[in-house]
């Protein structure tokens, strides 16, 4: 009996390995056609160069002619066609197939997610998931895959080296760009296209850019107030307050040209198109030595740099404006980039439109009612307008020159029509228009391995210019504020090791600014100019090596008309304790010459107040600003945790750059304030969905030591901010985000009740308490978008965006002020802003 047993488990022994060996048997494609040919009476057409090295699982016995066919394609890069019952074609024509990757950084072997992959030469293309992973399916087997992520190398891999045959994914090393140190910590923060640098900046990148609340579009600086610490008081772009300060306390560079002006509608737009945009890096503290000015942030965008092999462009519109944009690959050595956006409010309102006009100019000329002039009798007529175009030459991998301009316009005519003296009809048309033109040019120079410099230059031109009718007196009021600068910039970088750079450089400004104003009657005119010069060096040197990221550097700057030299030393520390625990450590000294003033609220019709100013060291000196955080970070599965507390005081503010509504508003003095803070993050992402909390804690205070009281609410002392949202892809194509803001009401100052109203001489004002003593209510908002995306055709692609901010139609009070009653001089009347109500937008878009 056991005997037995042990022949049948022989048997079955021996019959199982004989099948395996034969399951697992291969043969030469070469040599099994033959025998396919004679066993089913068919003639197979092909190459022989095309199947001679290919091998296959040789077919068993009980197999049909369809299902070895149908195995055959599944298991070569081959294409196994019927033409008739009896002959079979065999080619690489027309073969598509699935493709799948694993993509891993090189560094530290962590999974890329986010990384772009798509079909060369097409629009198709899929996002890595969170474990790095891809699969494409439907592939053209001669088609090739291109691999891009920001800061690591592009890669470009043939289909048959992806293929998706046996279940098996080929994993893909990418290789950051050796070009920088500062290299990139979390590939997807917040939303898809945001990331976060290893020395605490983050980046922007309005190409891979996912979706936000509330946006149709990559808007660049609305979407950059989704970080920690970022926000505008009065949700302007053109104020955008980093950790308590004003807005022209951030330095803005486009490719390198410092820019003045940052809005469209006056601030509730950005002026910069999004679609030729690269990315726009924020740095809120440990900035890089080779940058000054902006006390508060630097905001640097760049453009796209390289130049393609394709012709391509996009162009889209929404409910305020249209816009496109055009990549033209002239040579292999020379390129144009050019784009375009303009409004068409002029010529079609909308519901946006009119919404946006009620929220830019209440409180203006425009929309206060005048005791002579009709609403009926008063019209007005704006629009906006952009253009960039770049000139991309190499003369050689190692040499490369590119030009650049930049235009940003803005138009407000606003026309009275009146019965004049002789019973006659007229009309006044007064008019704003505010512009900045920039031009800029850049050599870049790989001397070795080793050895970079790069030399830029750049004119920047702004100019905000004002006719003011007032009707009433029969006056003509001019304004103008114009800005000219030119800068030259030469810096080296010189790479020691991998671990270690060095960067030094030169930097030269010249600004000038233009204020004029002239009055016809009684008849006035004043005009100041002013011109600053300035030299730079800065130094600095950068380490990074396994669990440590140091970049220290000194910046002097020396200013030629008051002799005066100002040393920043600047620090970036990083320290990994672990795989997922970091604490780092930042801060800096930075100045700066030129600000913007209120001199009264009327000023410029009511709606761009603001006028820049130089520093004289005496009633306007240079701000001076020092800031220093420490913080800690954890980072494991795409959660991350962001606690970062920090400190920053800013000396040389006046009392006119800062909009006062209180009894000091037309005194002069200088001063200082400090914000000091803790800004809270927690975010986690992944492949379909991604939501975030932040919140910051801040106070913020000013100290006039001249006024009394001498230390009092900041008007920007927001002290409690929340931000929340969520986005999820609902399908591939179909994305949706919500999300909210909550932060506390900013101070204003009340009259003093019994007493609102004082006369010197035969001016009355209003006779304000303590200033900054009350608060607004609490500011909410909740904000939506839905996203569509739809591949036309292999190189179209098109998508429809929907949103609307202010979801709730809450009317949040955004700033409070007081005049004299005109009706009775011993009161005070309380004039408030309002927020955006429920506001729609839609934009539809158009690749090639």
């Amino acid at each position: 009996m056991n005997l037995n047993k042990s022949l049948v488990v022989l048997f079955l022994m021996v019959f199982i390995f004989s099948f395996a060996a034969q399951a697992q048997e291969k043969i030469k494609l070469i040599d099994l056609i033959p025998n396919l040919e004679n066993k089913f009476d068919v003639k197979f057409s092909y190459s022989e160069n095309e199947i001679s090295t290919v091998s296959v699982k040789k077919p068993l016995e009980t197999d049909t002619l369809e299902s070895i066919i149908e195995d055959l394609n599944k298991t070569t890069i081959l294409n196994f066609k019927f033409l008739t019952e009896r002959y079979i074609t065999i080619s690489t024509i027309e073969k598509r197939v699935s493709v799948c990757g694993i993509l891993i950084s090189e560094t530290d072997n962590e999974p890329l997610f986010g990384a772009s992959v798509l079909i060369s030469n097409s629009s198709k293309g899929v996002i890595a998931n969170d474990d790095g992973a891809f699969q494409l399916d439907d592939v053209a087997i001669n088609e090739q895959v291109v691999i891009s992520f920001l800061g690591f190398k592009t890669q470009a891999i043939d289909v048959k080296e992806l293929l998706f045959l046996n279940g098996d994914c080929k994993t893909i090393v990418m290789i950051e760009k050796s070009e920088t140190l500062n290299q990139i910590l979390i590939k997807k923060y917040l939303t898809t296209g945001l990331q976060k640098y290893i020395d605490g900046s983050t980046v922007l990148n309005t190409k891979k850019f996912g979706i936000l609340p509330g946006l149709t579009e990559p808007d660049i600086l609305q979407s950059i107030q989704a970080l920690p610490g970022v926000e505008s008081v009065n949700e302007s772009i053109a104020n955008i307050n980093v950790r308590g300060g004003t807005n022209d306390q951030n330095l803005m560079l486009w490719d390198g040209i410092k820019m003045y002006h940052s809005g469209h509608f006056f601030g509730l737009i950005s002026a910069y198109n999004p679609y030729l945009t690269n990315k726009v890096v924020v740095t809120k503290n440990g900035t890089s030595s080779e940058f000054s000015d902006g006390v508060s942030s630097t905001i640097n965008m760049s453009t796209k740099n390289a130049i393609e092999e394709k012709f391509s462009g996009g162009f889209g519109a929404n409910l305020i404006h249209a816009d496109a944009f055009l990549e033209v690959p002239i040579s292999k050595k020379l390129a144009l980039h050019v784009s375009g956006r303009r409004s068409f409010t002029d010529i079609v309102s909308s519901p946006t439109y009119d919404n946006y006009f009620e929220r830019s100019f209440q409180d203006s000329e425009l929309t206060t009612n005048s005791d002579n002039i009709s609403e009926s009798n008063r019209s007005s007529d704006f629009f906006f307008y952009d253009y960039t175009a770049k000139i991309l030459f190499d003369l050689n991998e190692n040499h490369k020159f590119r030009a650049n301009v930049i235009g940003i316009y803005n138009n407000l005519d606003y026309i009275e029509s009146f019965t004049n003296n002789a019973d006659e009809s007229e009309s006044k048309t007064s008019n704003l228009k505010q512009e900045n033109l920039g031009f800029g040019a850049s050599w870049n120079g790989k001397w070795s391995a080793r050895f970079l410099t790069d030399f830029t230059a750049f004119y920047s031109q702004y100019n905000v210019d004002a006719i003011d009718y007032r009707i009433e007196t029969d006056q003509k009021l001019t304004q103008a504020n114009e800005v000219l600068e030119t800068g030259i910039k030469l810096k080296t970088n010189f790479k020691i090791n991998n671990n270690l750079n060095v960067l030094s450089g030169y930097q030269f400004s010249e600004i000038g600014i233009l204020n004029t104003t002239e009055v016809s009657a009684p008849a006035y005119d004043k005009t100041k100019k002013d011109v600053l010069l300035n030299h730079a060096l800065f130094t600095e040197l950068e380490f990074n090596k396994k669990n440590t990221y140091l970049r220290v550097g000194v910046r002097g700057n020396y200013f030629q008309k008051f002799n005066k030299l100002v040393i920043e030393p600047r620090l970036n520390l990083r320290q990994k304790l672990s795989n997922a625990f970091a604490l780092k450590l930042q801060g800096e000294y930075k100045n700066q010459s030129a600000t913007q003033i209120i001199d009264f609220q009327d000023d410029f019709l009511g709606v761009e107040n603001r006028r820049w100013i130089l520093a004289n060291e005496q009633s306007v000196p240079i701000s001076e600003s020092k800031q220093l955080s420490f913080g800690f970070e954890f980072n494991k599965n795409n959660l991350v945790f962001d606690v970062e507390g920090f400190y920053k005081i800013v000396d040389g503010i006046t009392v006119s750059n800062q909009g006062f509504y209180n009894n000091f508003q037309y005194l002069n003095a200088t001063g200082s304030y400090n914000a000091k803070g803790v800004e809270f993050l927690v975010n986690k992402t992944a492949n379909k969905y991604s939501t975030w909390l932040s919140y910051t804690y801040s106070l913020n205070d000013y100290e006039f030591k001249t006024l009394t009281p001498s230390i009092f609410p900041n008007n920007l002392d927001i002290r409690h901010s929340v931000s929340l949202a969520f986005n999820y892809d609902i399908f591939k194509s179909f994305k949706a985000s919500v999300g909210g803001i909550w932060r506390s009401g900013r101070p204003f100052t009340k009259p003093i009740e019994g007493n609102e109203t004082t006369q010197n001489g035969n001016t009355v004002f209003v006779n304000y308490d303590a200033p900054n003593s009350e608060n607004l209510d609490d500011f909410m908002r909740l904000d939506a978008s839905l996203s569509y995306a739809l591949n036309i055709s292999k190189t179209i692609k098109s998508s429809l965006r929907i949103g609307v901010i202010n979801v709730l139609n809450r009317k949040n009070t955004i700033n409070t002020y007081y005049e004299v009653d005109p009706n009775d001089s011993n009161s005070a009347i309380k004039i408030e802003n309002k927020s955006l109500g429920l506001t729609p937008n839609i934009s539809l878009r158009c690749d090639f």
